[in-house]
């Protein structure tokens, strides 16, 4: 009888979406003549830009000839796109070596897997309310996070605490799922900290392009110091709509050494590189097509037409929760709107009145932690319409 990874049992019975899920299928099934608006799951609406979709055909076309055909890539992702990246960031004003960026297959995975790097003993700190991948690939491990309560004292930013001492540090700026951002300030804050504590930074950049006040920093690395403390995870998921096309990529500085308990010197660049090599053969060449016409400036602007679009979804939305007195959050540099439930409702009972009553389904604050509880997060990645007729249905609930 093999032995099984126990931690599985500490796991929460099933996935915060998964549950979702669940209930609206009963609630379809119970109701099939029920316009249900889901504005719940972060997934985009609109198509690829133009430029995404001839750098994919480019990527389809070259396999139908011998000469250009493209078998196994390199597992750390082509140099054309490595350097696309790294041009983009230096447009941005942040300067990243292309060599120490790893193409894969979304972020959600790179966030999970890099916790394979670091031993079971680290002192694990995440923020609640939390994206659950953080914390269930920890769990799965049997690591014991410790969590830092963010909360409308802090407007969901939590800052270090000098008496608590961590070696993995998880922040998500602008956030999921409540939208807040960290400013430059407070960013620097957190590099200070874990430079002072020997700790490492795992910094999810997913929605860095919903940023529009340009004093707020796009990329860790922006920060002085960052290099030496910082792994970054980004994704085209909501910069350019990839959530199906699947393309994303993890930067880890050279710079990142630490020493063993043998006395030797070992770079988290030289283990994840090793990592991969072992466990991951590469993002298809036509996906890495396309993500590189994505990074052109050209391409960018096309991603920003729907940024745009979807902003204006958040506005919506925004407007409607102001025009009833609800305390939110977000909404402005990012595409999740975190708002505080009517009537002093627990998350998981709003769901499941705003889903009986209106038929709109969001996701409820405390599948992302304890101080979710009494919250709700919207997100704007429906269409418009779905989006004024879901406002409408909320504005006569309350």
């Amino acid at each position: 009888m093999p032995k099984l990874n126990e931690h599985y049992q500490d796991l929460k019975e099933s996935y915060l979406f998964t549950e979702i899920a669940h209930r609206v299928a009963a609630y379809t099934a119970a109701n099939p003549d029920k316009k249900v608006i889901r504005l719940g799951i972060g997934d985009v609406t609109l198509p690829l830009g133009n430029l995404a979709i001839e750098g994919l055909h480019e990527g389809v076309d070259a396999m139908a000839s011998a000469e250009t055909f493209k078998g196994y890539g390199p597992e750390q992702g082509y140099d054309f796109l490595r350097e696309a990246i790294s041009a983009y960031y230096a447009r941005n004003g942040v300067s990243v070596d292309a060599s120490d960026i790893f193409i894969s297959d979304g972020a959600k995975s790179d966030t999970g897997n890099i916790s394979e790097l670091f031993d079971r003993d680290n002192v694990i700190l995440i923020p609640d309310p939390v994206y659950p991948v953080y914390v269930d690939s920890n769990v799965m491990s049997g690591k014991q996070i410790t969590y830092l309560a963010g909360n409308a004292g802090n407007g969901f930013l939590p800052l270090p605490d000098p008496s608590v001492h961590a070696d993995i540090i998880y922040l998500c700026s602008p956030n999921n799922p409540t939208g807040a951002v960290y400013n430059r300030e407070q960013l620097t804050a957190w590099v200070n900290y874990a430079l002072a504590n020997e700790a490492v930074i795992l910094f999810d950049s997913a929605y860095e392009a919903f940023i529009t006040e340009p004093d707020l920093p796009r990329s860790i690395y922006a920060i002085e110091g960052a290099k030496q403390c910082a792994i970054e995870f980004c994704s085209l998921s909501k910069t350019a709509g990839f959530t199906g096309t699947r393309c994303g990529y993890t930067i880890v500085p050279k710079e990142l050494v630490f020493t063993a308990s043998n006395g030797a010197e070992l770079s988290l660049h030289n283990m994840w590189n090793r990592r991969q090599c072992t466990k991951f053969n590469g993002t298809s060449y036509i996906v890495q097509k396309g993500a590189a016409a994505v990074f052109t400036e050209e391409g960018m602007k096309q991603c920003h037409e729907n940024i745009r679009y979807y902003q204006e979804n958040a506005r919506i939305i925004a407007d409607t929760l102001a025009k009833k007195g609800i305390r939110f959050y977000g909404g402005v540099n990012s595409p999740y709107i975190w708002f505080e439930c009517p009537n002093q409702m627990e998350s998981w009972e709003f769901f499941d009145y705003l889903l009986n009553h209106a038929q709109v389904v969001g996701t409820p604050g405390a599948g992302f932690g304890e101080n979710g509880k009494n919250f709700f997060r919207l997100t704007s990645f429906g269409n418009h319409e779905n989006t004024i007729e879901a406002m409408q249905r909320f504005e006569k609930l309350f």
